[in-house]
C-alpha cells in the first residue's frame, strides 16, 4: 500500500506540473495573440496615416529640376552663350527583364528586353543588339542615350516605357569668341572661369524640386498632394562687347602672332566717354565647346592678369607732368647729349643721335635720354604722384576676376636709377588694360572712366534688373593739358614718328609705340621683348581708344613694325563693319568718300630700316618695294612720302645705301 500511495502522490505532482506548464504556454500564446491583435489595430486604425505615408514614400522620389542658366549676349543682343535643354534616357535592366503585367487577371512578369531595344534602335538608328547588351547587364541602372535634343526625345518621353526613365539636363554652348572674357562652365554647369565664374550666382537661377511616384510597372508620375517647386531661369547678362569688333580684334591678333611667331598677343578696345569695353581679346584662344582640351592656363585673360614693364608708351605720363609742373612746351629745346646719358655709371641710350631737340621731337622720336632727364627734374614724389594719378599700381575696377594691380614701389624703396628709368617705362609693371585706361583718360579730356564689360542684367521676361552706369575714376590731368598732349605729341607721333604704321585712312589717329625688354632671371636679355601700340581716334575728338600688345615676337620686335600695323588694321575693319561707330565718328553724309578711303593703306616711313626689314614692313601693309642697291644696306631715301595713302599692291621705290650717306631716321630702336 505504501508503495502505491507514493506512486499516486508522484503522479499527482507530475500532472500538476504538466498542467502548470501547459497553462504557461497557453498564456504566452494568448499574450502573443493579444500583442498581434493590438499591433494590427495600431497599424490599421490608430497609425494608419503614418504607415500609408511611409508606404507611399517608398514609391516616391524627389527629382531636382535644373534651372536654365541665363544667356550671355553682346551689346546688340547677339547670343554669345546659351544653355540648351537636352534629355538623357536611362533604364533599370532588372525591371525591363521583369516587367510586371497581368495575364488573365493574374500578376506575372515578362522580359521586355527585345521590345525596348527595338524601340530605341528605330528611334536613334543604332543596332538593336547595342541596346539589348545594355539591358542584359546585372546593374539596376544604365544610360540608354545621353544628351538628346528635346525635339528628338519628345516621342520617347511620352511613350512611358516600363523600366525606362529620363532626365533633363542643361548643356552650355558658346559662339566661341571672347573665350577668356566669357569663360566656361564645367559638366555640372558651374562657372569655372571668366564671367561664368564671376557671375555664377546670377546666371545659375533657382533649381526646382519635383516629387514623383512610380507605379507597379515602373511608370513615373507627379505625386499628388506633394509640394512641387518650379525652377526659375537665371539672369541673362548683356555685355558692352560688340561681337563684330571682338571677332576683328581676335582675327588680327592671331594673324600678328603667327606672322611674328609670338608667344601671345593682346588687344582691348574701349569707349573713352563711358569706359565700356568694346572688345577684349587674347591669343592663343581655346575652343569653348571642347571641354576635353580645356586647360586653366588657356583661360587666362592676359589683358588683366599679365603685368609687364610698359616701356615708351608711358612717356606720356612724363610729358603730362612736365606740361603741368615744369610748364614744358613742345617747342622747348633740350640737350639730348648725342643719344647717350650716364646716370650712376649706367648708360641711357637713344637710337637716334641728336645733340639738341625740341620736346616735341623727343616724343616723336621716343628719346629715352630726354624722358629720363625730365623725370629727374620732376623729382620722385611728383613723378610718383602722376604715375599713381594715371591709375598705375591700382586695379582698374573691371568687373572680371583675376585682375592684378601691377608693381609700383613707393619712392622710399627706390634706388638712384629708379626715377630716370621710370621716365621711359621701366622700373614698374602694368597690365595692358591699365595702359589703355591711362590713354583713355587723356582722350576723355583728362577724366578717367572705370572700365566695365557687363552692361545690364535681364530676367527671363527681358526686364532690366541691373544696369551698369558709367563711373568716373577721377581727373588725371587738366582738360587743356589733355588736349595739348594729343595735339602736340600723340598725333604727331602717328603723323610723322614711330607710330606712322598705325594710321587709319580718313580718320586722324593719336598714339604711342612702346618696345620694352622683358626682365628674366633678374636681367634684361635680347630675344624677350614686348611690342605695344596704344592710341585713340579721331584725334580731334576721341571716341575710341585701343591697345595692341605682342608678347615676345621673333626677329622683328619693334612696336612700329609689329604692333602699330595691327592697330591700323583693327581700326579700319572696325569702322567698316560698325554702324554705331560710324555715327560716333560723324561719318554719315560724306561717309562714302571716307569709307572708300578705308581700302587705302598708309605708306610707312622706311628711311633708316635695313632693306630686308623695309621689304617685310611693306609686305605686311600690302605694298611692294622696288629698290636700288643691296638689301643688306639701309634705306636712305624713299620716293613716296611717309603717310601717303595708296591702294594696296602699290609699289614704293626706295634707295639703299650705307650709313652716313644721308641723315637717316633709325627706326630700328626701341620706340
Amino acid at each position: 500500500m505504501n508503495r502505491l500511495d507514493d506512486a499516486g502522490r508522484s503522479g499527482s505532482a507530475s500532472g500538476k506540473e504538466f498542467g502548470w506548464r501547459l497553462g504557461m504556454v497557453a498564456f504566452l500564446f494568448a499574450l502573443l495573440a493579444g500583442f498581434i491583435v493590438v499591433r494590427l489595430l495600431s497599424v490599421q486604425v490608430v497609425d494608419v496615416q503614418k504607415y500609408k505615408t511611409m508606404a507611399t514614400r517608398q514609391h516616391e522620389r524627389e527629382v531636382v529640376e535644373q534651372a536654365k542658366r541665363g544667356r550671355i549676349i553682346d551689346r546688340s543682343g547677339r547670343l554669345l552663350a546659351e544653355s540648351v535643354q537636352k534629355v538623357s534616357f536611362k533604364a533599370d535592366p532588372y525591371l525591363v527583364r521583369n516587367t510586371p503585367v497581368k495575364i488573365n487577371g493574374k500578376k506575372d512578369t515578362v522580359n521586355n528586353v527585345s521590345e525596348v531595344a527595338s524601340i530605341f534602335a528605330s528611334h536613334f538608328g543604332k543596332s538593336k543588339s547595342y541596346y539589348a547588351r545594355k539591358l542584359r547587364k546585372k546593374s539596376r541602372f544604365v544610360w540608354m542615350e545621353r544628351s538628346v535634343p528635346i525635339a528628338k526625345a519628345e516621342k520617347l518621353m511620352e511613350a512611358k516605357i516600363p523600366g525606362v526613365g529620363y532626365e533633363k539636363e542643361q548643356h552650355r554652348y558658346y559662339l566661341n569668341i571672347a573665350s577668356q572674357v566669357i569663360g566656361l562652365t564645367d559638366r555640372d554647369n558651374r562657372g569655372i572661369s571668366g564671367l561664368e565664374k564671376r557671375f555664377h550666382d546670377e546666371l545659375k537661377g533657382q533649381d526646382g524640386i519635383k516629387v514623383f511616384q512610380r507605379s507597379a510597372i515602373g511608370e513615373r508620375f507627379l505625386a499628388a498632394g506633394e509640394e512641387q517647386i518650379d525652377a526659375h531661369e537665371g539672369l541673362s547678362i548683356q555685355l558692352t562687347i560688340d561681337a563684330d569688333i571682338q571677332a576683328i580684334v581676335e582675327d588680327e591678333l592671331r594673324n600678328a602672332a603667327i606672322r611674328h611667331k609670338a608667344k601671345a598677343a593682346i588687344g582691348v578696345v574701349m569707349d573713352v566717354e563711358t569706359g565700356e569695353i568694346l572688345a577684349m581679346a587674347n591669343y592663343p584662344v581655346f575652343n569653348m565647346n571642347n571641354r576635353r582640351n580645356y586647360r586653366p592656363e588657356k583661360a587666362r585673360n592676359r589683358a588683366i592678369t599679365d603685368a609687364f614693364e610698359p616701356g615708351s608708351t608711358v612717356k606720356i605720363v612724363m610729358a603730362a607732368a612736365a606740361t603741368e609742373i615744369l610748364h614744358r612746351t613742345a617747342n622747348d629745346t633740350l640737350d639730348a647729349h648725342n643719344g647717350s646719358y650716364v646716370v650712376q655709371r649706367r648708360v641711357i641710350r637713344d637710337h637716334e643721335k641728336f645733340e639738341r631737340m625740341t620736346f616735341r621731337e623727343a616724343m616723336v622720336h621716343s628719346s629715352n635720354v630726354i624722358a629720363a632727364k625730365t623725370a629727374m627734374e620732376l623729382g620722385q614724389e611728383t613723378f610718383y604722384d602722376y604715375v599713381k594719378r594715371f591709375g598705375f599700381g591700382e586695379r582698374t575696377g573691371l568687373d572680371l576676376i583675376g585682375e592684378v594691380k601691377g608693381l609700383l614701389r613707393n619712392p622710399q624703396d627706390w634706388d638712384k636709377t629708379t626715377l630716370p628709368w621710370m621716365g621711359y617705362g621701366y622700373g614698374f609693371t602694368a597690365t595692358p588694360l591699365q595702359v589703355l585706361q591711362s590713354y583713355a583718360a587723356i582722350a576723355n579730356g583728362g577724366v578717367a572712366m572705370r572700365p566695365f564689360v557687363v552692361n545690364r542684367m535681364l530676367d527671363a521676361q527681358g526686364s532690366v534688373v541691373h544696369e551698369t552706369r558709367p563711373a568716373k575714376g577721377g581727373r588725371v590731368v587738366k582738360q587743356e593739358t589733355a588736349r595739348y598732349l594729343i595735339d602736340e605729341y600723340l598725333e604727331p607721333i602717328v603723323a610723322e614718328g614711330t607710330g606712322m604704321a598705325a594710321a587709319i585712312p580718313g580718320v586722324s589717329v593719336a598714339g604711342k609705340t612702346g618696345t620694352a625688354q622683358k626682365l628674366k632671371n633678374g636681367s634684361y636679355h635680347k630675344g624677350g621683348y614686348v611690342a605695344s601700340f596704344v592710341g585713340m581716334f579721331p584725334a580731334d575728338k576721341p571716341k575710341v581708344a585701343a591697345i595692341v600688345v605682342v608678347d615676345e615676337p621673333k626677329q622683328e620686335y619693334y612696336a612700329s613694325m609689329v604692333a602699330a600695323p595691327v592697330f591700323s588694321r583693327i581700326g579700319k575693319r572696325m569702322i567698316a563693319v560698325s554702324e554705331p561707330l560710324k555715327k560716333k565718328l560723324a561719318m554719315t553724309s560724306p561717309a562714302e568718300e571716307v569709307l572708300d578711303s578705308l581700302e587705302a593703306v598708309a605708306v610707312p616711313k622706311l628711311v633708316g630700316l635695313q632693306g630686308r626689314d623695309a621689304r617685310k614692313l611693306l609686305e605686311w601693309t600690302e605694298l611692294v618695294m622696288e629698290y636700288d642697291g643691296r638689301l643688306k644696306d639701309i634705306v636712305i631715301g624713299q620716293q613716296v612720302a611717309p603717310g601717303t595713302m595708296v591702294v594696296p599692291g602699290s609699289a614704293v621705290r626706295v634707295t639703299l645705301g650705307a650709313w652716313g650717306e644721308e641723315q637717316a631716321y633709325n627706326q630700328t630702336g626701341m620706340q
